[in-house]
């Protein structure tokens, strides 16, 4: 590391701490549209109606001002997150605690804080990683009713011979297995309801001649929706009580892909995993049930 890499890196250090609170209300129609992109029936949503885990992405969209947003969609770096010099910017994962539900109609504040922002050289050169923690209460309530881990990673821009990382086979005997169709169409309602501006995911030219990938890249968090929607499907009653997931390769728009849990022998922990169309496992995730 250079001296100059160095003092980027104390520069970043200092946004650790740095928290902010938004406020939203839980209204019908992000659930109503979401229920229609994931391909269920339309059912009836009252207030009261409990969201499936991880529909609050849904609210406390981006709403950033369109002269504040940058030349990838994103917003500009800098604000709430650290203004991070690398070009490009995924979701690895996250880690979430479901300790009480989200009704529609609840009154909702979250409060997200810098846990930590570290730097490392990887395969393809430098990589900074941000964890965010999220903390989201329900209608004045002391106690969180979600704790949620978010982690960033940005990457430096693609560059020629990087070495892609060697591909991880998917596991086998799924009990249960979806097929996963992710076309233009579904990638841009899924940006659309939560407001995501990256281009990466419905600007081909640019994904493909700025970035440097193959394809449109399915969101990281649509995919972990669909991997609890799998769950929901076979079990409609489970209640969730936590969910981690990391998004091991990219999946892209130019393929299927599939979806697959098991159930262990607990009877409680649930392994879900999606995988591309040549079986290489793209995104790692457990569930456990209460």
């Amino acid at each position: 590391m250079n001296p100059q890499d160095h003092d980027h890196s104390q520069d970043l250090s200092a946004w650790i701490g740095r928290s902010e609170t938004l406020h939203d209300t839980l209204h019908v129609t992000p659930v109503v549209a979401l229920t229609a992109t994931l391909d269920h029936p339309p059912s009836p949503v009252d207030p009261g109606t409990a969201l499936p885990p991880l529909w609050h992405w849904l609210y406390f969209l981006p709403m950033h001002r369109q002269s504040e947003i940058g030349p990838d969609g994103h917003p500009r770096r800098g604000g709430f997150l650290p203004p991070v010099q690398l070009p490009r910017r995924m979701w690895a994962g996250s880690q979430l605690e479901f300790r009480a539900p989200l009704r529609v109609g609840d009154s909702v504040s979250r409060t997200s804080t810098i846990e930590d922002v570290s730097t490392k050289d990887g395969r393809s050169g430098r990589l900074v990683f941000v964890k965010v923690r999220h903390a989201l209460h329900c209608n004045g309530a002391a106690e969180p009713a979600i704790v949620e881990f978010h982690d960033i990673v940005y990457r430096q821009a693609q560059q020629p011979g990087d070495v892609a990382p060697p591909p991880q086979r998917a596991p086998e005997g799924a009990a249960w297995q979806r097929e996963i169709v992710p076309d233009e169409v579904l990638l841009f309602r899924y940006s659309a309801l939560t407001f995501n501006g990256h281009r990466i995911h419905y600007d081909r030219p640019y994904v493909t001649q700025v970035e440097g990938y193959p394809g449109l890249i399915v969101h990281g968090p649509l995919i972990a929706t669909l991997l609890l929607d799998l769950l929901r499907r076979q079990r409609p009653d489970a209640e969730v009580a936590s969910f981690r997931f990391k998004a091991v390769r990219p999946t892209f728009d130019l393929h299927p892909f599939r979806v697959n849990g098991q159930l262990g022998a607990d009877g409680k922990t649930v392994r879900l995993w999606a995988q591309d169309h040549e079986g290489w496992l793209t995104m790692d995730a457990t569930a456990t049930l209460r």
